[in-house]
């Protein structure tokens, strides 16, 4: 079950998905090295945590417009509760998960979903809130900053998404002049990807960080506030009942836009008429089949293996960064 905005293998040409990562290694560098720094080792765990609300968001699935799904992605809350900075650690982590574990998003194509998602969502959506945020002073007025940086920022996300679909038949093409990678091109990929995200996505990203916030103002103010009371136990249980109900994503079918399969994509229909070719890189590109594809769990009912892999997802990324924050803490020691 791919997701919206998670670019699988074989629809960006290896050249892009280089360049793309490689765009992403600056970033990777700067965000551990802030977080290393900036981050008191009490606060590393909380990176667990985001990552794993980050993991849980992306796998409730909502119904787009052309029988598509989408889902949110939550960049934007984690830059507000943790900084962008380490926001970007967080989704990139999500992503390997899910991309290695899962079969959620490529392996080639990794660096691009991390620039879309890790880099441009929480940055974007980050520094328009504190515009917003710094020109009102009402609780209302912070809560309307946190919708209206969500919303863009997975808005200008999707763009970027559908960027790097739409300039690949542009650029690649066999010498019957199909496109050997994704087929559609600038003028029907960014409707495509940007329309959906500003009608519905979108909405679901502002809803999700402005409850989560909500939650964790009133119940767990330390994830927000230095000196403050922090909850874990009510935060945790939050993080329990995302992955109890993590099957609502099911209800949502379809496949997401520009993640077809070999086996599906020649007989897409855009503008009234079917592809009607196989683009030669999907054909012979790399074909990586993860533990649990599609969050499935052979011999288990579909919903039955969604949750165990929402609970797996969510436990990993914990257990990950607490793993982190003990080496960080011993290196801290060391440097003392």
């Amino acid at each position: 079950m791919e997701k919206h905005m998670h670019i699988p293998d074989n629809y960006l040409s290896p050249g892009t998905c280089a360049v793309m990562g490689a765009a992403m290694i600056p970033v990777w560098t700067i965000s551990a090295k802030k977080v290393s720094k900036e981050l008191s080792n009490s606060k590393v765990p909380l990176l667990g945590i985001g990552a794993a609300f980050a993991f849980l968001m992306m796998m409730f699935n909502v119904p787009l417009p052309g029988g598509t799904t989408g889902h949110a992605v939550g960049g934007t809350l984690l830059a507000i509760l943790l900084g962008p900075w380490s926001a970007c650690i967080c989704v990139t982590i999500s992503l390997l998960i899910q991309a290695l574990i899962f079969g959620d998003g490529g392996l080639l194509a990794f660096g691009a979903n991390c620039f879309n998602m890790a880099f441009v969502l929480p940055f974007v959506g980050y520094y328009l809130y504190k515009v917003i945020k710094n020109r009102v002073s009402s609780n209302t007025g912070e809560y309307v900053a946190i919708a209206i940086g969500s919303w863009v920022g997975i808005v200008v996300a999707s763009l970027c998404a559908a960027i790097e679909f739409g300039i690949q038949p542009i650029f690649f093409k066999d010498a019957a002049g199909h496109a050997m990678y994704c087929p559609y091109p600038l003028s029907v990929s960014i409707p495509a990807m940007v329309l959906p995200h500003m009608l519905v996505c979108g909405v679901a990203e502002a809803a999700f960080a402005v409850s989560i916030i909500a939650f964790i103002k009133k119940l767990s103010p330390g994830m927000i506030y230095e000196g403050a009371k922090s909850r874990f136990s009510a935060v945790y249980g939050l993080i329990i009942t995302l992955i109890c109900i993590s099957p609502l994503g099911l209800l949502a079918a379809g496949t997401a836009w520009g993640e077809w399969g070999a086996d599906e994509i020649e007989k897409v229909t855009s503008g009234g008429s079917a592809l009607g070719y196989v683009p030669a890189g999907m054909k012979t590109g790399l074909d990586f089949h993860a533990i649990f594809d599609d969050y499935k769990v052979k011999g288990l009912p579909e919903w039955t293996g969604y949750i165990i892999s929402a609970a797996a997802g969510a436990a990993i990324l914990i257990i990950v960064f607490k793993i982190i924050g003990v080496f960080l803490k011993k290196r801290k020691g060391c440097a003392v």
